[in-house]
């Protein structure tokens, strides 16, 4: 007797168009790093040393046999494993057997690893240069004020003794939530921007929140432990949102909460070189999709569309959802608020 599930079987023709895919060196690596998170024709062309037309051609054919997933984002292109559960499942299981002390292998993910902190020295470097003027550069966008009233609308007036707010940049988060928060931590990369958040706390008379510096993919915090977790106009900035979005859920206690605030998608290049932005805004299934990955049940979305509908303006989509564990499901953790 199989105790597989249907669902979960792959026909053969589509079976045999990925093996033959897939059957090629190069697509292979390209696979793996895939695997690792979504990836653009520039970014594999500067890890696999090949050129941009024959990273292409690899592509296509692995779009075609339903192995990756291309997704266009105004001038740019985002690469990623397919989401279509059998077929990720088995690709996923497939490059699990690969010996990743395999000397292409290894050395692919060495330059994954620099390009990706060349993408987080440059958004590093825009973080320094605007970090005194931040709050400023966010109003070209929607009016904050409007952001913020949106945001404790979504959250209630319920008290959360424990909150996490992630990329905390001038900390304004921090201090709008103060009121209803019991004690809380903000996370953030950029020592320039930790600086501006203690002053400006410090300034609004915040003594119930702490910032500490620390990798959104890699929280220096326990698991389980946050009632509340924040990531505002952060993931954007990131090449894999889909692993903060996770690693921001391990946060999360039984029946915690997580809020995102970002953009919805939108086409203004500019963004990308002025702003160092990596990703030109989200849609809500791309959204939802992630929340559901992470273990998430989706409670409220909303969207603020800039005033009348200007062009030059984004529209701020909010997601709310919740850990679905109840109290007694949550396993056993650190005190609360522990910090490593």
């Amino acid at each position: 007797m199989s105790f597989i599930d249907a669902s979960s079987r792959i026909g053969l023709d589509a079976a045999l168009a990925a093996l033959r895919a897939a059957a090629e060196p190069t697509r292979l690596r390209v696979l793996a790093l895939l695997a690792e998170g979504e990836l653009t024709v520039s970014d594999l062309t500067d890890i696999l040393g090949q050129s941009q037309p024959r990273i292409s051609r690899h592509l296509k054919l692995l779009v075609e046999a339903g192995l990756v997933e291309r997704r266009r984002e105004g001038a740019w292109a985002f690469f990623g494993l397919t989401e279509i559960a059998p077929i990720k499942q088995a690709t996923v299981a497939a490059l699990d057997r690969l010996d990743p002390a395999d000397a292409a292998l290894a050395r692919d993910r060495e330059r994954l690893a620099e390009v990706r902190a060349a993408h987080h020295d440059a958004a590093a470097r825009y973080f320094s240069a605007q970090a005194t003027r931040w709050d400023g550069v966010r109003s070209l966008h929607v009016a904050e004020t409007a952001v913020e009233r949106a945001i404790l609308d979504i959250l209630g007036d319920r008290r959360v003794e424990t909150a996490l707010d992630l990329g905390t940049g001038t900390g304004r988060v921090l201090e709008l939530l103060s009121p209803q928060v019991g004690r809380a931590i903000g996370i953030d990369s950029n020592r320039d921007m930790l600086s501006l958040a203690r002053a400006n706390l410090a300034r609004a008379g915040v003594a119930n929140a702490q910032v500490r510096q620390g990798d959104i993919f890699a929280l220096p915090v326990p698991a389980d432990s946050f009632d509340l977790v924040v990531v505002h106009q952060v993931l954007h900035f990131l090449d894999d949102g889909a692993r903060a979005v996770r690693e921001a859920a391990r946060a999360l206690s039984a029946g915690g909460r997580l809020l995102i605030v970002d953009f919805a998608p939108h086409g203004i290049e500019e963004l990308r070189e002025a702003h160092a932005h990596r990703r030109l805004g989200f849609s809500n299934d791309t959204m939802a999709g992630w929340l559901s990955a992470a273990g998430l049940d989706v409670v409220a979305h909303i969207q603020l569309p800039p005033p009348d509908g200007a062009a030059d303006k984004l529209t701020v989509s909010l997601w709310l959802a919740r850990d679905p564990r109840i109290v007694a499901d949550a396993p056993l953790s650190p005190s609360k608020l522990e910090v490593a």
